[in-house]
């Protein structure tokens, strides 16, 4: 036993002991939930005005998370959610930037017709993935970083 740095207790244990051993499980309902991320955050983002901006950026960390998921449906409903926002911030803004300096009624249309192309669609879409049959995912065990380390070419 040694302290770490955080001054807890920590054992040593030897890897075969260790849970890298074992195939990791992703569960149905996580799965189901994964494809749905876009679709909530595109909602909850179009419905409180100041959001869309925020969820621009943050959308993106989603996006890059989701797309790649072990269960391809989930990267499908990511990307069909992203295009769906992507393409109603991709007109609004730029449209908004030729918009007259106290533009409020402009941005306010913008707005609406972002909700009523987002929201129904979105809506849709999680009823759409609730209905569908999800599955646990069976991961692969971890890798064992002593066999990452022997894998390097001597050159390097």
């Amino acid at each position: 036993m040694m302290a770490g740095p955080t001054g807890l207790i920590a054992t040593t244990m030897d890897h075969h002991d260790s849970d890298a051993d074992r195939p990791r499980i992703i569960p149905a309902a996580a799965v189901r939930r994964a494809a749905m991320h876009m679709d909530i955050g595109n909602i909850v983002s179009m419905l409180l005005p100041p959001l869309p901006l925020l969820w621009f950026g943050a959308s993106m960390l989603v996006y890059a998370l989701h797309r790649h998921h072990p269960d391809p449906r989930v990267g499908e409903y990511t990307r069909w959610a992203g295009y769906r926002f992507y393409a109603v911030m991709g007109l609004i803004i730029p449209v908004g930037t030729f918009f007259p300096g106290d533009a409020k009624v402009a941005w306010l249309v913008a707005w609406i017709v972002g909700i009523l192309v987002i929201v129904p669609w979105s809506v849709w879409s999680l009823l759409r993935a609730r209905r569908e049959e999800w599955h646990d995912i069976v991961l692969p065990p971890a890798d064992d970083p002593a066999d990452a380390a022997e894998e390097v070419p001597e050159h390097v």
